[in-house]
């Protein structure tokens, strides 16, 4: 006869074997703040862990690290029909510009002039300055003429250094379309508006910048990180600068 109780033998480890998981989730979350449940799946499974969305989602709430995003009700004319634009089929085939803004510690604004590429969704290059003129865009273009090459078109809005005469020269020397878009549309330049909400969110809104010197550096280390480790989901969750050099490889 055995002399042990019998609830020993139904006694069930309390201990959670989530908890290794658990507690990388939340240093992800931590460092990447931005980042949703499905990025943070992302990066798990770079790291090796062989797991299901599904449970990475259920502890990201557990640990109460969900996003809250405002929803925005969209306008009947939004869903107005217009003639469909051109998407890119390669590298350089189209670009897209467009500015944000912010402000250092002490109130003074700045502005960032941020330029992509539509088809790797790779940030090609950026100006930061408190005003930024034609003239500087196209110091920006020229130098991308020789680190990248050049587009067959760009995207812009109707604002005064798209529209300078500085810009419009340079495009006319480079025989690169000014592809504008419509007044009130911001969704004919889609690709840019894009970055910029996720420049905003990720970047801007959870740094505090001292100087335009300051601002440059932490908006160049975000640039890179966006270029070389954030995952991108429309390129099924490579970054843009694995998708340009397997498109490059490919085109080869």
């Amino acid at each position: 006869m055995l002399t042990f109780a019998r609830s020993t033998c139904y006694y069930k480890s309390k201990a959670d074997r989530q908890a290794a998981l658990r507690m990388r989730i939340r240093d992800i979350a931590a460092v990447r703040v931005r980042y949703g449940y499905r990025r943070i799946h992302v990066l798990l499974r770079r790291e090796g862990l062989q797991i299901n969305h599904k449970r990475v989602y259920r502890l990201y709430c557990e640990e109460g690290l969900n996003l809250k995003k405002a929803v925005r009700k969209r306008k009947r004319s939004g869903a107005a029909l217009r003639v469909p634009r051109q998407q890119a089929g390669m590298i350089n085939d189209i670009w897209s510009m467009d500015f944000a803004a912010d402000s250092l510690f002490d109130g003074r604004r700045f502005r960032v002039l941020t330029i992509v590429d539509n088809f790797s969704r790779e940030y090609l290059g950026f100006e930061v300055a408190q005003s930024i003129k034609g003239a500087q865009v196209v110091d920006v273009l020229n130098r991308l003429k020789y680190t990248r090459g050049i587009p067959r078109s760009i995207r812009v809005d109707n604002g005064s250094e798209f529209v300078s005469k500085a810009v419009d020269k340079w495009a006319y020397e480079h025989a690169v379309k000014l592809d504008f878009s419509r007044p009130g549309k911001p969704v004919d330049n889609a690709f840019a508006e894009s970055f910029i909400r996720s420049f905003r969110d990720e970047c801007l809104n959870v740094n505090w910048f001292l100087s335009i010197e300051d601002a440059k550096i932490k908006i160049e280390a975000w640039l890179r990180d966006y270029n070389e480790f954030r995952p991108h989901s429309s390129l099924d969750n490579l970054t843009p600068s694995d998708f340009a050099r397997i498109a490059v490889g490919e085109a080869a």
